[in-house]
């Protein structure tokens, strides 16, 4: 038998191009699932990523070898402080996509949306509202407008995240009804999910700078005989096509992409952050002051990272319906402290 000789692709998948920055830290949401449900309610959240701890909980999906027994599961914790309603926002399906028609904004906003938002002296919200009530035949969804409140989590920040959230269920005069009740009020996590249940994460990830093809694919390192590189690749590519072609690995941006990850489970909704901060605090974080989620699995983005989440658009068939029984939740300090 002669020497084989090892064959080992390039990694990463080529469905995600071009690789280049995300244009804000703010991941878009590109698609809001249907609910059958017969009351609106809103389909996503806003947080803030604050770390990573690990869980003791008893496994209850019924086609895993371990049902029924105590696993240890990593788990990531979002600060949800609740998102304030500060717009209602109706579009319209024409055939080149939804078109924006109009919208109401809450009479008295709060001074921090200065930060983010150029605004006018006051609103005539009444008029607004009745605008979007004569139109609501035209419309085919409705969206509301949210603030974050970071000044409720230990980050530094004052600057508000604004972003757009759709109401599903039922139908849109009765959504736009749900909306006009939600204007200018807070809205908690538990009001838009539920523990068990999944959801789908939409982040930036975490930004690693301009790296080589041996870090950003993953391909084989040369030979320290070859000519003139080791971490480089071997050819460009055929003579023929006469150009570099997108599928050959290059050097470049590696990481700071936006990603979106399926079905995530809701391990917990908590109200109160000190419960499950770990001693000293999350690294590059710090202490939780307020509610939280806690998300089984790692998530993209690092922390202070705002993180979407979303109704699941696919969920998955055999879901368990039962609330997850954590034993365990370790707030031990991951610095040895």
């Amino acid at each position: 038998m002669g020497h084989r000789k090892t064959h080992a692709p390039k990694h990463g998948s080529l469905a995600y191009l071009p690789r280049k920055r995300a244009k804000k830290p703010v991941a878009r949401i590109r698609y809001w699932p249907k609910l059958d449900a017969k009351t609106p309610r809103l389909l996503g959240f806003t947080g803030y990523k604050a770390g990573m701890t690990y869980i003791f909980n008893i496994e209850d999906r019924k086609r895993s070898p371990n049902f029924g027994q105590e696993v240890v599961r990593p788990a990531t914790v979002i600060e949800t402080p609740p998102v304030l309603v500060i717009g209602i926002r109706a579009y319209t399906k024409t055939p080149y996509g939804l078109t924006h028609l109009t919208e109401a904004w809450m009479g008295a906003p709060p001074a921090d949306l200065y930060r983010a938002l150029v605004l006018p002296e006051n609103f005539d919200t009444e008029s607004m509202l009745q605008k979007l009530q004569n139109n609501i035949d035209k419309t085919t969804n409705i969206r509301v407008i949210t603030a974050t409140q970071p000044k409720q989590t230990s980050l530094a920040k004052k600057k508000p995240d604004i972003t757009e959230i759709e109401i599903g269920g039922s139908t849109v005069p009765q959504q736009f009804e749900y909306a006009k009740t939600l204007l200018g009020k807070p809205v908690a996590a538990e009001e838009v999910f539920k523990e068990g249940q999944y959801t789908d994460i939409a982040a930036i990830t975490t930004g690693k700078g301009f790296q080589g093809p041996v870090k950003r694919w993953g391909v084989t390192i040369l030979q320290h005989k070859g000519r003139k590189t080791k971490r480089g690749i071997a050819t460009l590519g055929p003579w023929n096509p006469h150009h570099v072609m997108y599928s050959v690995p290059r050097a470049g941006q590696m990481g700071y992409h936006q990603r979106t990850e399926y079905n995530k489970r809701i391990l917990k909704i908590g109200k109160d952050g000190k419960e499950i901060t770990v001693k000293g605090g999350y690294i590059r974080y710090g202490l939780l002051k307020g509610p939280y989620i806690l998300i089984e699995g790692s998530i993209p983005g690092t922390e202070k990272r705002l993180i979407r989440l979303r109704h699941p658009a696919r969920p998955p068939r055999e879901a368990s319906e039962n609330l997850p029984q954590i034993t365990y939740t370790s707030i031990e300090s991951t610095q040895g402290k």
